[in-house]
């Protein structure tokens, strides 16, 4: 006869109560940290810009209901919405991901944390119009920094030494739970009352991968991280009335998710929190390509360049060698037919082949309009990779945390062209002091899409001046990327 099961109350699990006291107690005090967080605010809403060219995106947007009208509601930026925060979150999250343009973060999982924009920008600005209308103080853009901050480091430090895609889990669970937490902490949640609502982020049901993977890639990987968001300001809500958590959620036997979700084996910690993963994100600067690509891409640039300067083009290729990490081949080492835009943008052979064959890679190159050109699918097809055990290694490597790619091109006529190797990426760390007045052109060039002139002047000019930016109350930032009820 088995042995009954005790039901006293745990205390809750040290997860669920280190995130707490993080973002409760941890003062930012990094300026690497709030200068790379200010660029990453602007890189991250310039992404949601330039996916507002896309009906694709556009058509997930907006009230639920038609018409509905949201007392104090949050203004999504680029548009003319005012929401509730959870639709809001959606639709900002949504934005910033649809074009796999944003920030990255690679380690045992992958992810890309400036997906909790989403919820820290909505639930920010829906909190402070409340507050102005109630005569209080609202946040101010140093609030929404430093939750940025906050959210990125918990979603990092959990993907650090635990792969959640080796369980088949998608890395928008990461997403889900510090958006949970850091809004939990902006809606005045005590310590007890933060547990709860992060243990509500884990018992969750948690989306699967399918959606990354052939056969079934598809545009759910662009909006799963916007509903990941949007999904935490609910559970940050309805901890908020009260309602219960689960303490022991992740350690429970049989029932809780190290049990169920994650093969009995309890997460593993490399630091704790500071501010590590905002100073040491990745930008996607140059190309709209998944990350592991990214300095496939700009070796790709390179060869093509190389091959005009000989007289010659991507017609001459026989054969065109990837070596690469093993993270690489796992995600986006991909044959046979693709399917959609979201199919093309995890696809590295296609990734190489467009800027091998028209010295470019735009997000328009995922569209149906370019891939039709027979000649791209040609030129996959005599694109392989091969894993370098020596990039893996470093692409692990907590010092290094490169992402190396090397391309060698064969011709027709038997010429190799000389290897070219890509360690860092130009949104690196490394590439910082390269890599940001680049951000800022990307930026500009995201702002004209959706601004006129002296608007788009106007935010510029705050976006770089760190001080008055700070200073800045949320509702006047968002009410200046944004326009009023009827406009474009």
């Amino acid at each position: 006869m088995s042995a009954p099961i005790s039901n006293a109350r745990p205390e809750p699990d040290r997860v669920l109560a280190d995130i707490a006291d993080y973002v409760l107690g941890y003062e930012v005090a990094s300026d690497e940290a709030f200068r790379t967080a200010r660029h990453c605010l602007m890189d991250t809403l310039g992404c949601g810009f330039e996916a507002l060219d896309y009906p694709a995106c556009t058509k997930l947007l907006g009230p639920i209901v038609p018409g509905t009208i949201v007392p104090n509601g949050a203004r999504v930026p680029g548009t003319a919405f005012r929401l509730d925060p959870v639709k809001a979150a959606f639709d900002i999250g949504a934005m910033i991901r649809w074009l796999d343009f944003n920030d990255t973060w690679l380690a045992a999982e992958w992810g890309h944390p400036s997906d909790n924009l989403g919820g820290i920008l909505a639930t920010a600005d829906w909190l402070s119009r409340n507050a102005l209308a109630a005569g209080k103080k609202p946040l101010t853009v140093k609030d929404v920094l430093v939750a940025m901050i906050k959210a990125h480091e918990i979603q990092g430090c959990l993907a650090l030494e635990n792969s959640f895609n080796r369980v088949g889990l998608d890395h928008v669970v990461l997403v889900k739970v510090a958006s949970t937490a850091v809004v939990a902490r902006m809606l005045g949640l005590s310590r007890e009352g933060i547990i709860n609502a992060v243990s509500l982020a884990w018992v969750d049901g948690q989306s699967l991968r399918t959606y990354r993977h052939a056969p079934n890639t598809g545009s759910r990987k662009s909006w799963a991280a916007g509903d990941a968001t949007s999904r935490a300001v609910r559970l940050a809500l309805i901890a908020k009335t009260g309602e219960m958590g689960y303490p022991s959620v992740l350690t429970a036997k049989t029932w809780g998710f190290y049990d169920v979700l994650f093969e009995g084996r309890p997460f593993a910690f490399q630091r704790g929190y500071g501010s590590y993963v905002m100073e040491n994100v990745l930008f996607k600067i140059s190309f709209p390509a998944e990350f592991h690509a990214q300095t496939a891409v700009e070796a790709a640039m390179a060869l093509h360049r190389e091959l005009a300067r000989l007289g010659r083009s991507a017609a001459d290729i026989r054969r065109v060698t990837i070596r690469t990490h093993e993270a690489c081949l796992r995600i986006i080492d991909k044959q046979g037919p693709l399917h959609n835009p979201a199919d093309r943008d995890h696809c590295i052979q296609y990734m190489v082949a467009v800027p091998l064959l028209f010295g470019r890679l735009a997000a328009a190159d995922y569209e149906d309009a370019i891939a039709k050109d027979p000649r791209i699918d040609a030129l996959r097809a005599r694109i392989a990779c091969v894993e370098d055990p020596a990039f893996t290694k470093d692409y692990h490597d907590p010092d290094k945390r490169s992402i190396a790619n090397a391309l060698t091109v064969e011709l027709a006529d038997g010429t190799t062209l000389g290897e070219i190797v890509v360690e860092y990426p130009i949104g690196h760390r490394r590439r910082r002091q390269e890599g940001m007045p680049l951000l800022v052109e990307k930026f500009k060039a995201n702002l004209a899409r959706r601004f006129p002139g002296e608007r788009r002047e106007a935010i510029l000019d705050l976006c770089l001046d760190a001080v008055r930016l700070e200073a800045t109350t949320v509702p006047d930032f968002v009410d200046l990327l944004s326009f009023p009820e009827g406009a474009a």
